[in-house]
């Protein structure tokens, strides 16, 4: 085997461990179990405490779409039609699990993954009833961003949690500094994964931070997903789709029409005079990514 071949092999072996490292659920640490039902698992990711000393950031994050990754649009519970219909449905109560029945909780709620089954069927109970009021209370806060997803290698202490600056006397929980959460790919742990394939049914996710990667950053481009979606770190983190002339507005800024047109009269023939027009139409596209995505 020639010096080339082994080195691509080499390479390819090397990415192969990489992706499963990546796409292979991170264990919890031995001091932190999993939740056993869905009341566990609710009070353990509860963001109304961090409300007491963060309350402008909290009700910036409220009316953010993390704050209820589980709803979509106009209040409707996003999971419903795939647990009554297609590869997800749920056909045996009794043998429900995330990794079966809910591969969208890598990213809408990442938590579910290592709670207990019993969770994740009590959770499948509120979709279908659509119990909106529980779902409701599972989302994207604080301990989710701040905590697990707030390192990239290994898992979050226990009992710890993460931002911009150490605060060892911060009330509740330390917190220790984590560089990662200004990087771009810190969004990209779930606005970016692409064919999610490390579950029973392979689904293809969103891959918006491959387009920003492949296409804005190659071309020049040295914004953050931080620098426009949370300027002056503000959790509200647009754009929120439930306020339609906000985004609206988001969208002209982001992708500028410009229209030229022409007038003119078509005479085939002697008294057929027919109005024409010719329109001229120009996109540009002012965002980092692709739109639509997620």
């Amino acid at each position: 085997m020639s010096r080339a071949i082994k080195a691509g092999a080499s390479a390819l072996g090397l990415l192969g461990i990489m992706w499963l490292t990546w796409a292979a659920p991170r264990p919890l640490p031995a001091s932190q179990t999993a939740a056993n039902d869905l009341a566990g698992l609710i009070a353990r990711y509860d963001s109304s405490n961090c409300r007491e000393c963060h309350e402008d950031i909290h009700q910036q994050w409220e009316g953010s779409h993390h704050a209820r990754s589980l709803m979509g649009m106009d209040d409707w519970i996003i999971m419903g039609p795939y647990l009554k219909g297609g590869p997800l449905a749920i056909k045996d109560p009794a043998k429900i699990s995330a990794a079966a029945n809910f591969p969208c909780a890598k990213c809408h709620l990442p938590q579910l993954l290592p709670a207990s089954d019993q969770a994740a069927a009590e959770l499948a109970r509120a979709v279908l009833a659509d119990d909106k009021a529980t779902v409701r209370k599972l989302n994207i806060g604080c301990v989710v961003c701040h905590g697990d997803k707030a390192i990239v290698h290994g898992r979050p202490e226990p009992g710890v949690l993460y931002g911009s600056r150490d605060i060892p006397d911060h009330p509740g929980r330390p917190i220790k500094k984590s560089p990662f959460m200004k990087s771009a790919l810190f969004c990209g742990q779930c606005h970016g994964q692409g064919p999610v394939l490390d579950f029973e049914t392979p689904i293809q996710c969103a891959t918006l931070y491959g387009s920003y990667l492949h296409g804005y950053i190659p071309s020049g481009g040295g914004q953050t997903c931080q620098d426009c979606h949370m300027p002056g770190s503000n959790h509200y983190m647009p754009p929120n789709f439930n306020n339609r002339p906000e985004t609206a507005e988001r969208l002209r800024q982001a992708l500028p029409l410009e229209v030229q047109a022409m007038a003119y009269r078509f005479q085939p023939k002697d008294g057929d005079i027919r109005p024409m027009m010719v329109v001229r139409t120009k996109i540009t596209s002012r965002a980092g990514h692709r739109i639509p995505d997620g």
